[in-house]
C-alpha cells in the first residue's frame, strides 16, 4: 500500500485582498483542493496577512514552518504554495528556503505555476521564477518611486496624512486632494519659526517657551500628547512644505554593507535631495525657512560621549529631587584643560531626571549635587542607624530572619511582571507602528515623533517598574535565604559602613536599595554644608521601645552658618506609629567620620 504524503499549505498576501483577486481564502481553498487531488493529507496551514514577500524576516508564520520542518513535527513531503511569489520575491531568500526545506527530505509545489522541486526541472524552474519575481518586485518599486518623484515634480502632494498646520482637501473637484492651511494650527507653526529665528533660542529653548506659555498642539491620528517637543520642533523647522515647497528623496532605504538582503533607513543631507515648487500656499516665508537651515547648520555639531560605564552612581534613583520629588540621578561634569586637549578630573553630581525634559513634567531645578559629599552624609546617618542602641540589627532579624512574608512578595511580584508584560506589548505595538512608517509619505516626521513620544512614555513606566521588581526580588530572595541571609546581610553592611574603599560600589548600591526607600535633600546646601534632609528606610528601626523609620537633620545651631566643629543635630524620628512629636537628639561627629575615613584610605596608598 502507498504511503499518504504528508503537506502543509502557505499563503501569503501583502493586502488584505490582493489586487489579482486571490484573497488568503482563495488561495487556501484552491491548495486543499489541489492537495485532495494529489491524495495529499494536510496537516498544517500558515499564512502571512499583511507580510510583504521581499524578505522571510517579516513572516513569522513562514519561519514558524520552517521550524516545524527543521524539528519534524509532523514529518511532512511537501510545501504547497498558491504561486511561487506567495513563497517569496527575493531570489536569494527563495532558494535558500528551498534548500533548506530540501536539506530536510521536504519539496515545495506551486500549484499555479505547475512546479515540483521534486525533479531536476522543477529545481531549475524555480531558480529562474524566483529570479524574474524579484525582478517585478523591483520594477514595481521603481514605478511606485517615478510615479511618486513626478507628482512632487508637479508639485503635489504625495499622500498620506497632512503635516501639521495643514490640511487636505479635494480643490475643484479633483479626485486627488490637496494641502490647505489649517488656521486653526498655523499660528504654533509660525511662532516656532519666530521664536527660533527672533527669540535667541535654540531648539530646546524654543520648545520650553511654548509649554511654559501655554501652546499645545492638537493631537492626531489617536494620539495623547498636546505638549509641545523638541522633536516636534526639529521636525517643523526641517520640513521645506511650511515654505510652500515639496520635498522628494529626503529618505532613502539603503542596503546594509555585508548583507544580501537586509535594508535600513537613512536620512539624506538637505543638499542631496530635491525640493519642487508646491501647489499648496506656505505658512512661512521661503526667506525664513533658508534663515532657519542656515542657523541649524551653524549650530548642529556631533556631542562627545563624555561618560564613563564603570563609574557606578551608589544613591541614583534613592535621591528625590527637592522641587518635583522625582528620583535623581547620577551625570558627570567633564571639562577640558585651557589649551589643552586634556580633561580635567571628572566631578560626578545626581541632578533630577526632569530636568531636560520640556514635555510630560518639567522640572525648573537646576542644580548638580555632589555624589561624593551626598554619599558621604547618607553613610553617616546609615552608620547611626545600624550601630548604637537603636538595634537596627534587631528589626532586621525580626524582617528578615526568617521566611514569614514571602507569599506576600510572590504575589506582589507576580503583580508587576504582569503590568511588565503589558507595558513590553505595548512598547512591541510601538516599535512596530513606528517600522512600519512609510519613508516617502510626507507626514513620515509628524508620525515619528508622536510615536516616539509615545514610545519614551512607556518606556520610564518599564524603568520605573523594573527597578521595583528588582528590589521585591531581592527582598524575596532574602526571606528565602537562596541568596542573602541575615548574617550575610549584616557582613554586607559592616563592610560598607567600616571598609567603604574595600567593597565594589555596585554592592554597596544594591545594599543601600535594598535598606533604604528614599532620601530627601534640600533646594540649597545648608550653611553648615549639608545636603540631605532625611533619609527612610525599609527596615524599622527602634529606640526606647518605639519603633521609627526616618532619620533626618535639623539644624540646632542657628548662630554659627559655617559646619560647627562637632556638628551638633537633632535627629528627627518618624515613628511607624504615628508619633510625629518623639524626637531623641544625637551628637554626629562628622569630622571625625571624614578624619577617619582620610586615615583608612592613607593606610591603603601605604600597604
Amino acid at each position: 500500500m502507498t504511503k499518504k504524503l504528508k503537506c502543509y499549505l502557505y499563503t501569503r498576501v501583502s493586502t488584505e485582498i490582493q489586487l489579482d483577486g486571490y484573497s488568503l481564502e482563495a488561495q487556501k481553498d484552491r491548495l486543499r483542493r489541489e492537495a485532495a487531488h494529489r491524495g495529499m493529507k494536510v496537516v498544517g496551514e500558515y499564512s502571512d496577512e499583511g507580510k510583504s514577500g521581499k524578505n522571510i524576516k517579516g513572516r513569522p508564520a513562514f519561519q514558524q514552518m520552517l521550524t516545524d520542518i527543521k524539528e519534524k513535527k509532523d514529518d511532512v513531503d511537501y510545501v504547497l504554495v498558491f504561486k511561487l511569489s506567495r513563497f517569496g520575491r527575493n531570489a536569494a531568500d527563495t532558494l535558500n528556503s528551498l534548500q533548506y526545506m530540501e536539506d530536510y527530505g521536504v519539496h515545495l509545489l506551486c500549484v499555479e505555476d505547475g512546479i515540483d522541486s521534486a525533479g531536476a526541472a522543477g529545481k531549475l524552474m524555480v531558480s529562474v521564477l524566483a529570479a524574474v519575481a524579484e525582478i517585478e518586485r523591483e520594477n514595481i518599486k521603481e514605478q511606485t518611486m517615478a510615479g511618486r518623484q513626478q507628482k512632487a515634480r508637479d508639485g503635489r502632494w504625495n499622500g498620506g496624512f497632512a503635516p501639521y498646520g495643514y490640511k487636505l482637501v479635494a480643490v475643484d473637484g479633483q479626485k486627488s486632494k490637496s494641502l490647505v492651511i489649517n488656521e486653526e494650527e498655523a499660528p504654533l507653526i509660525r511662532m516656532i519659526y519666530d521664536k527660533y529665528l527672533n527669540g535667541n533660542m535654540g531648539i530646546t529653548g524654543t520648545a520650553k517657551w511654548l509649554n511654559e506659555h501655554g501652546y499645545t498642539k492638537t493631537p492626531r491620528q489617536n494620539g495623547t500628547i498636546t505638549g509641545i517637543s523638541t522633536s516636534f520642533v526639529k521636525g517643523v523647522l526641517d520640513n521645506p512644505v511650511y515654505c510652500g515647497k515639496i520635498a522628494y528623496g529626503r529618505r532613502r532605504t539603503e542596503k546594509i554593507d555585508g548583507t544580501r538582503n537586509e535594508f535600513h533607513i537613512t536620512k539624506q543631507p538637505k543638499d542631496s535631495y530635491k525640493l519642487y515648487e508646491g501647489e499648496h500656499e506656505g505658512i512661512i516665508s521661503e526667506d525664513d525657512w533658508y534663515q532657519v537651515q542656515v542657523k541649524r547648520a551653524k549650530n548642529a555639531f556631533k556631542r562627545e560621549k563624555i561618560h564613563s560605564l564603570e563609574h557606578c552612581h551608589i544613591l541614583s534613583g534613592l535621591v528625590k529631587c527637592p522641587v518635583c520629588g522625582a528620583p535623581m540621578y547620577g551625570v558627570v561634569n567633564r571639562k577640558k584643560k585651557k589649551g589643552s586637549e586634556e580633561f580635567y578630573k571628572d566631578m560626578w553630581y545626581y541632578h533630577c531626571k526632569n530636568r531636560r525634559m520640556v514635555t510630560g513634567h518639567p522640572c525648573d531645578y537646576k542644580k548638580n549635587i555632589p555624589q561624593e559629599q551626598l554619599n558621604q552624609e547618607v553613610f553617616a546617618l546609615f552608620r547611626y542607624a545600624y550601630g548604637g542602641d537603636n538595634n537596627f540589627r534587631d528589626g532586621l532579624q525580626k524582617k528578615y530572619g526568617s521566611s514569614e512574608g514571602v507569599s506576600e512578595l510572590m504575589r506582589e511580584k507576580e503583580h508587576l511582571e504582569q503590568e511588565l508584560e503589558k507595558l513590553e506589548s505595548q512598547k512591541k505595538k510601538q516599535l512596530i507602528k513606528i517600522d512600519r512608517l512609510d519613508i516617502d509619505d510626507e507626514f513620515y516626521d509628524d508620525l515619528l515623533v508622536t510615536y516616539k513620544e509615545g514610545l519614551r512614555e512607556i518606556t520610564d513606566k518599564i524603568a520605573g517598574l523594573n527597578a521595583t521588581l528588582y528590589q521585591t526580588e531581592v527582598a524575596i530572595d532574602s526571606k528565602k535565604g537562596e541568596s542573602f541571609s541575615y548574617e550575610m546581610y549584616i557582613r554586607a553592611i559592616d563592610s560598607v559602613l567600616n571598609l567603604p574603599d574595600e567593597i565594589p560600589d555596585e554592592e554597596a548600591k544594591r545594599i543601600m536599595n535594598f535598606f533604604i526607600e528614599k532620601i530627601e535633600v534640600y533646594p540649597e546646601r545648608q550653611p553648615d554644608g549639608r545636603w540631605v534632609r532625611y533619609v527612610k528606610f525599609k527596615i524599622p528601626l527602634n529606640m526606647g521601645g518605639e519603633d521609627f523609620d526616618i532619620i533626618c537633620y535639623e539644624d540646632d545651631n542657628s548662630e554659627n552658618n559655617s559646619l560647627p566643629k562637632e556638628a551638633h543635630v537633632e535627629t528627627v524620628c518618624l515613628l511607624s506609629n504615628r508619633k510625629p512629636d518623639a524626637r531623641v537628639k544625637i551628637d554626629v561627629d562628622l569630622e571625625d567620620y571624614y578624619r577617619i575615613k582620610d586615615e583608612q584610605k592613607k593606610n591603603k596608598a601605604s600597604e
